[in-house]
């Protein structure tokens, strides 16, 4: 079993440094582009998405205008060690509704329930929820309460009604991030390591990915909203 807690303010560096690893670890779990480890361009992802989640613990502060909570389960034998965390954001002018940007479960506790205990304290607080996922996760989120409501993009969206919220969710802009000198550092390091065409095959790579997995969503909602089974 797990010990959850809920934060609404940011957390102390112990859990923070861990949510971020557990981004960098299962990064492929927690982004919408879903890269694989042997993508050259992981290590430019890794960077990226575990800098969004930092800019997102930072905001817990209220220093972005922005409602931010954080739900984290701890082992229950070590309450220092983070064995998940659920990452969302309150919607303004809808007291009952939030959205779900991250979340993740170590693999060495995942099938124990952690998952389901973070949704429902979070439900608990937000009855209207609403997660994009894969495909392939859709029947792990129906098992939670979520149903299917559209595609977006790669991922479909679900939501615990069926409907989503007609209040405003804000969140960071952080489109910044894949423009900064960091970045452009660390894809100068990867085209020096991995040579041009290779770099070149990874992006070709990702987006016939990324295309695919639009695709799916696409077709999967639909055939889903027409009732046919799958």
């Amino acid at each position: 079993m797990s010990t959850i807690t809920l934060f609404q303010t940011p957390p102390p560096e112990l859990i923070k440094s861990q949510i971020l690893q557990m981004v960098v670890d299962y990064l492929t779990d927690i982004s919408m582009v879903a890269i694989a480890p042997s993508n050259p361009l992981y290590n430019l992802y890794q960077y990226g998405i575990g800098f969004e989640v930092h800019l997102y613990l930072d905001a817990m502060d209220g220093s972005k205008g922005i409602p931010v909570e954080l739900i984290v389960a701890l082992d229950a034998e070590d309450d220092s060690t983070v064995v998940g965390f659920l990452l969302y954001l309150p919607v303004k002018d809808d007291p009952d509704a939030c959205s779900v940007p991250y979340m993740a479960v170590r693999a060495t506790h995942r099938r124990q329930g952690i998952a389901r205990a973070m949704l429902q304290q979070m439900r608990g607080r937000y009855p209207h929820a609403e997660l994009a996922c894969t495909v392939a996760k859709v029947p792990f989120f129906e098992s939670m309460g979520f149903q299917v409501l559209s595609a977006r993009g790669p991922q479909v969206v679900m939501n615990t009604r069926d409907h989503g919220t007609d209040g405003l969710l804000a969140v960071l802009d952080v489109a910044p991030i894949y423009s900064s000198l960091e970045v452009r550092q660390i894809h100068l390091y990867l085209l020096k390591q991995h040579g041009k065409k290779a770099m070149q095959d990874a992006e070709k790579k990702r987006d016939r990915h990324l295309d695919q997995m639009t695709r799916q969503a696409k077709a999967f909602v639909l055939e889903r909203h027409a009732g046919r089974p799958l």
